[in-house]
């Protein structure tokens, strides 16, 4: 049973092992005879997972999932993008239809239009009959509250990493942001990161804050001027940058035609040493009266690339001891100390851990490092997860990690690559490794050896904006260990994973161990990713044209049948994601 207690969703229950208020608030379940339901709640995102005994789904054609919005007084049902042949309104090209008259044929769906700090009810219909002759049937009801981006130790912004998207295309019809009205294109990409970045700088705001910021491609002008608008404000600024002289000279360059166009050449200090190696850092650590207070840290380069294109995290910590390790890591950076000096210092300072660290802890681990003993460890926590591990990788997978993911294991792993390569054959030989790559819907137009003009069916032709080139989908750097458990481990910043990203450049990383709800924020957006590129790669390589114009539902239950084959991929995420 369910009570609703002010704005909070609790169980009313006595076991001495039910969830916390803010577990319960971010993660809720519910079930009636013959369906069961679990909503996983972001800022941005709410899962559904739906689950039903086998037995029950016969003449199941899908799921309706309405949505119940308290905070704004709004009902409607969810849109899907199939249709029943039978019942196909014939809607424009790239047109969303109702769940209610067009079911979703799946047994896990994300709300991808939630927004921050509010409440909503969910109803998920199973939906009986024929096409032409819907029922509904079994429901179940959820009440779940969606993040509060200004409350909490870990704040979290993604940004919208899909910009070859068909939402882009509808919106904005495939032109560039700078070619939208109003900076609406802008925004959209945005997806409150650029804004939430903007506010933390904003924070320093007189001369009790102090600002230390250590950045690696740093040529987007409105943050340089930020920082320049707290330095006049009073506060103390202080920018390490990458400028190393090296083939291409970048982001060298760039960083410095941009600083001086902002006038803030005396808040920066450039990072000259090892210059084979790259300062890769993203972090900005806020301190009020000279004690350190928060730390802005995550994958995000300060370029409209970073900001508003390729895939992207900002990840605001509101702990004094985190910000601490990371000022100390700054102080050590602004000397412009050589990586062989500073691999020592890293390793005394940001050990890495003997073993999974105590739910409720975080631990920093910089870089550069005397040994790849943080990729061991990262390695070893993926090969033994009790459940799941969801992982990015923006340029290839590790060797180390690539012998874990090789392995065959009887939990899911799900893995988003930027692109094809070495890796895809090898972590394929395990059916439970699911694989999503970078990539857009398109026609044959962009091949020179095909055709011109090949038709999408429903779909809308997709382009990227441009903004990036040698990253152009996934830039995100972070690992889900067990995210649905009770001990959910979350690795997130600026490292690639990688052994260079280990030994020779300048990194960081936090572990996260025990947080639910940073767990779910990260889960919710990992899938939207996942499941947004995984269409798009799947289209790319099975195309035929029964593949393209596969617009229609099944106007029977077969759908439900890869659901229940024994141990298989799909069956294991149904059982997962409803908390089976």
């Amino acid at each position: 049973m369910i009570q609703l207690k002010g704005d909070l969703v609790i169980h009313s229950t006595n076991s001495k092992n039910s969830p916390s208020i803010t577990e319960a608030f971010m993660r809720q379940q519910a079930k009636t005879s013959g369906l069961s339901v679990q909503a996983i709640a972001g800022s941005y995102v709410v899962l559904l997972g739906m689950n039903m005994p086998k037995s029950a789904v016969k003449g199941v054609l899908g799921f309706a999932i309405e949505r119940i919005d308290h905070t704004e007084d709004e009902r409607y049902w969810l849109k899907g993008f199939k249709t029943f042949e039978e019942t196909d309104p014939g809607v424009p090209t790239g047109s969303l239809v109702s769940s209610l008259e067009h079911p979703i044929q799946a047994f896990l769906w994300g709300d991808f239009t939630a927004k921050p700090n509010h409440r909503y009810t969910y109803r998920v219909v199973a939906m009986r009959g024929k096409p032409k002759k819907l029922e509904p049937a079994e429901t179940v009801e959820l009440t779940i509250q969606t993040e509060d981006e200004a409350q909490g130790t870990h704040v979290v912004y993604f940004n919208r990493g899909v910009a070859g998207s068909q939402a882009y295309a509808r919106k904005f019809k495939n032109k560039k942001p700078d070619q939208v009205a109003n900076d609406a294109a802008w925004q959209w990409l945005s997806r409150g990161l650029v804004e939430a970045l903007l506010a933390f700088i904003a924070q320093a705001k007189g001369s009790r804050y102090s600002l230390r910021a250590a950045l690696y491609e740093f040529h987007h002008l409105p943050v340089l001027q930020a920082f320049g608008a707290a330095a006049q404000s009073g506060a103390e600024v202080k920018i390490v940058y990458d400028a190393k002289e090296n083939q291409g000279n970048y982001p060298n360059k760039a960083n410095r035609k941009a600083i001086a166009q902002a006038g803030i050449e005396a808040l920066t200090i450039p990072r000259q040493a090892n210059s084979s190696y790259i300062a890769h850092n993203k972090f900005i650590v806020l301190l009020k009266d000279g004690q350190p207070v928060q730390v802005w840290t995550g994958s995000t380069n300060i370029t409209d690339g970073g900001l508003y294109g390729h895939s992207n995290v900002g990840h605001v910590v509101r702990d004094a001891k985190i910000a601490s390790q990371f000022l100390d890591y700054w102080t050590a950076l602004s000397q412009d100390t050589p990586a062989k000096a500073l691999r020592p210092l890293n390793d005394d300072r940001t050990p890495v851990p003997q073993k999974k660290l105590k739910s409720g802890e975080m631990h920093p681990i910089f870089s550069p490092r005397s040994s790849l003993e943080a990729l061991d460890w990262y390695a070893q926590q993926m090969d033994t997860a009790k459940s799941a591990i969801f992982f990015t990788a923006a340029f290839g997978v590790n060797d180390q990690l690539e012998s874990i993911l090789s392995q065959d294991k009887d939990y899911l792993r799900y893995i988003l690559l930027e692109k094809d390569g070495g890796d895809i054959e090898s972590l394929r030989r395990d059916q439970d490794n699911r694989i999503a790559v970078g990539s857009v819907m398109k026609d044959n137009r962009d091949q020179e050896d095909k055709p011109s003009g090949e038709i999408l069916d429903r779909w809308n032709y997709e382009k990227t904006t441009g903004l990036n080139t040698h990253v152009r989908f996934i830039h995100t750097k972070y690992l889900l260990v067990d995210p649905l458990g009770k001990n959910p481990l979350v690795v997130t910043g600026s490292a690639n994973f990688s052994e260079a990203s280990t030994r020779n450049n300048d990194e960081n990383m936090l572990l996260i161990q025990g947080d639910t709800r940073v767990a779910d924020i990260y889960l919710g957006e990992f899938m939207r990713l996942f499941n947004h590129f995984y269409t798009r790669y799947w289209m790319q390589v099975n195309r035929t044209a029964e593949t393209v114009s596969s617009r229609y539902l099944v106007p029977n239950d077969s759908w439900t049948t890869e659901y229940y084959v024994k141990d298989s991929p799909k069956a294991k995420e149904r059982l997962y994601f409803s908390g089976k």
